[in-house]
């Protein structure tokens, strides 16, 4: 048995631990660009409290919110421009997922030369970022405990990670006290986000001893409260530390794993039509495993049970049943897919996501994705 694992990011999780954001933060710069999103943070009323901790601490700084749900490259080089010229020297995060993973591409882009296209596609490397401290109000993406940024660049619709430890956060402040403001419709598709980060781990060609670890205690986590945390109109501050942590090491999972099928064809779906990304994921993930646990029965046999299933052959319908308890039972047609559109999502996932292509466990040739997208509308 070999294997190596690095997870280099400080996790500080708990309910009230938001407050702790200026102390944790100051360790690392006196100014910081806080980015978050145009409108929940400032509603809720935290982007006002995370100014008041940072300038508590002595800490400058500037709010950038035009990150989109699928943060664009263009958002993200206007972040980095904001930057240079207000001399930020840290990025602090304050949203979901994709403010997370902007963030990260902007602390990142903002000190390394080129387009920050070059990066994603492996053509230049770089170990230096801003320092990053996240603050998570999603128990989704898992952005906080991994090192990718999903970037969609609009000039031709392909959504593609930037991967480099470089972006690990410096801090993550996990407050499941900050999940609950969730509309129920954001809760179903953040929740199912973290499922798939779960099972694809669980089933991955790169996992580990401490990835199985991670994606089986998180999807029994995800699993056993899911349905009680989107439909409870009572707040259960227990059952959201669980789903909160099964989220976060879900996302430690795939820093250790990487995704499979699901994601990388989800990718290409949302990168055409703007989706939101866990009701892509919901949209194909059965039809996947459907054309896929034979090709490793053990794995889907024990995401199955977890589920309340018998064994692999029925995994995919346990999966159904639980988009069904977690109101997100949808098609790729719902979501604005036309069967049009196959042809250029199959050729677009081959580009921007062969790795996770050949990492899940069954090889599937274009004419079976095909397939699959077809079967998914």
């Amino acid at each position: 048995m070999e294997f190596n694992y690095n997870l280099p990011v400080n996790i500080i999780f708990g309910r009230g631990k938001v407050n702790e954001l200026g102390k944790r933060s100051i360790k690392y710069g006196n100014k910081a660009l806080v980015v978050t999103g145009k409108n929940s943070s400032k509603k809720s009323g935290l982007l006002d409290k995370s100014i008041k901790l940072l300038e508590k601490e002595g800490i400058e700084t500037i709010i950038f919110d035009k990150v989109t749900k699928n943060p664009l490259i263009s958002t993200v080089e206007e972040g980095a421009t904001i930057i240079k010229s207000e001399k930020c020297d840290m990025v602090v995060a304050i949203g979901g997922g994709s403010i997370m993973d902007a963030a990260k591409a902007i602390a990142f882009i903002a000190v390394n030369e080129g387009n920050i296209k070059d990066y994603m596609y492996g053509e230049k490397e770089s170990d230096k970022a801003l320092p990053i401290i996240l603050v998570p109000t999603t128990s989704g993406t898992g952005s906080e405990g991994n090192c990718y940024s999903v970037l969609t660049d609009e000039t031709n619709n392909d959504k593609k990670s930037l991967r480099t430890p470089a972006i690990y956060a410096k801090e993550s402040i996990v407050d499941p006290e900050l999940m609950i403001t969730m509309p129920k419709k954001v809760k179903s598709a953040v929740i199912f986000d973290a499922a798939a980060h779960a099972m694809e781990a669980a089933v991955s060609k790169k996992r580990n001893p401490l990835s199985d670890m991670y994606s089986l205690y998180a999807m029994k986590l995800i699993a056993d409260n899911a349905e009680n945390a989107v439909n409870d109109e009572n707040i259960d501050y227990d059952i959201w530390e669980k789903i909160t942590l099964g989220s976060t090491l879900a996302g430690m999972a795939i820093g250790c794993s990487s995704c499979a099928l699901p994601h990388a064809l989800e990718h290409p779906a949302s990168g055409l039509k703007d989706i939101v990304h866990g009701e892509g994921l919901a949209a194909i993930t059965p039809t996947i495993i459907e054309l896929s646990w034979e090709s490793d029965p053990e794995r889907y046999a024990a995401i199955s049970a977890l589920l309340g299933g018998n064994s692999a052959l029925d995994c995919a319908d346990r999966v159904r049943d639980f988009l069904k308890r977690i109101d997100l039972d949808v098609t790729l047609k719902d979501l604005g897919i036309e069967e049009k559109d196959v042809d250029w999502m199959v050729e677009n996932a081959f580009k921007v996501s062969a790795g996770n292509i050949a990492n899940h466990p069954k090889k599937f040739s274009k004419e079976e994705i095909k397939e699959i997208y077809l079967k998914s509308l």
